[in-house]
């Protein structure tokens, strides 16, 4: 089965840190074998909060994606996000 990266963001304090991060973290998405299904865009919120963004990435695996998290090279894409964001990122299995 196939592995999700879901990751809602409720707030963004900076963009150019985003910017900054979103190049390293595409790298290590594609050296993990993911696929961005969802980066952005528009949207429309039904119900609950609306977040400023959502990213939706596909992996091979439920494995694969827990790898690519877990990974050096997507840490360090992460530590230039720390405390300029705040979100909910989930891996879930999925068809």
């Amino acid at each position: 089965m196939k592995g999700y990266v879901v990751c809602v963001y409720k707030s963004i304090s900076s963009e150019d840190k985003l910017k900054e991060y979103a190049v390293k973290a595409r790298a290590a998405v594609e050296n993990h074998k993911g696929k961005f299904l969802i980066r952005g865009g528009r949207s429309t919120s039904n119900e609950g909060e609306r977040s400023p963004r959502t990213v939706v990435i596909e992996f091979p695996s439920y494995d694969k994606a827990n790898l690519f998290y877990q990974s050096d090279e997507y840490q360090k894409a992460h530590d230039i996000l720390k405390g300029h964001a705040v979100r909910q990122f989930q891996i879930l299995e999925g068809v």
